[in-house]
């Protein structure tokens, strides 16, 4: 499976899926039901795998079952369906299927991309204090460039990457990535340049350093013009500087 290939791996749900349903917004769907669409997909993907004929298809069925029990995790531990034994053994199942699709089709974004999503998603549920959660985003932005090296428009992967580095603090790598991503998905990419340059702004803002901080802002206004909210909001703090250098002035 030559690296250039269009990827025909199986998408994902939207990532931000969990954050809907912790929200309420997806209140009215079954937490049963949610939870039996991923246990038909493992089905799916294991009959898959039992029927492929080589080893492209074998790899996308592996992928499909590995992200099928690490969303199953995710969502079962974010509502406390499963003791941690099965939280972990549902994560383990998950990481041993994405080993094996990264052996069969090593030249495939998808697959890498696949089980950096599944590293993500155990480190983000995390207790941030737990030592083995920057191992785990360490591994998913490992894994979320070797996707990139095999695909270098993979946009989610390109936007996962970005969202590692922020969570890890590395908001100059973030804006690299997030501005790869506009090139390839404006939308996304404008909210995420506008947050990631907003928290960057917020960062010079708190060691002092005004200009850099004013410069993140003004930034993050103008990303903001494409639709859409940002958690960190530069027009207050913005408007905070400039007055309090009026002030200073006066």
């Amino acid at each position: 499976m030559p690296g250039s290939k269009k990827s025909t791996f199986g998408g994902l749900k939207p990532l931000c899926a969990l954050v809907l349903l912790l929200s309420g917004a997806c209140g009215s769907m079954s937490r049963s039901w949610y939870l039996a669409s991923y246990a038909a997909e493992i089905e799916k993907a294991t009959k898959a795998i039992e029927a492929a004929r080589d080893d492209d298809e074998r790899a996308r069925g592996y992928d499909q079952r590995g992200r099928g029990y690490s969303e199953t995790a995710r969502y079962s531990r974010a509502f406390k369906l499963i003791a941690a034994d099965e939280y972990d053994r549902l994560f383990d199942l998950a990481i041993k299927d994405q080993d094996q699709a990264v052996a069969l089709a090593p030249g495939n974004a998808e697959a890498y991309l696949g089980r950096g999503l599944t590293y993500y998603n155990r480190a983000a549920l995390e207790d941030p204090a737990e030592p083995k959660r920057n191992a785990l985003f360490a591994s998913a932005l490992s894994d979320f460039t070797r996707a990139i090296e095999r695909d270098g428009r993979n946009a989610q992967a390109l936007d996962m990457r970005g969202v590692v580095h922020t969570v890890l603090g590395d908001l100059d790598r973030a804006i690299a990535d997030f501005a790869q991503v506009l090139t390839i998905d404006p939308h996304l990419g404008k909210l995420r340049l506008a947050e990631a340059y907003c928290e960057r702004g917020s960062t010079f803002q708190k060691a002092g350093n005004y200009d850099a901080a004013i410069a993140d802002y003004e930034q993050s206004i103008e990303y903001r013009t494409g639709g859409g909210g940002c958690e960190c909001q530069p027009e207050s703090a913005l408007a905070w500087i400039r007055s309090d250098r009026k002030s200073l002035r006066n």
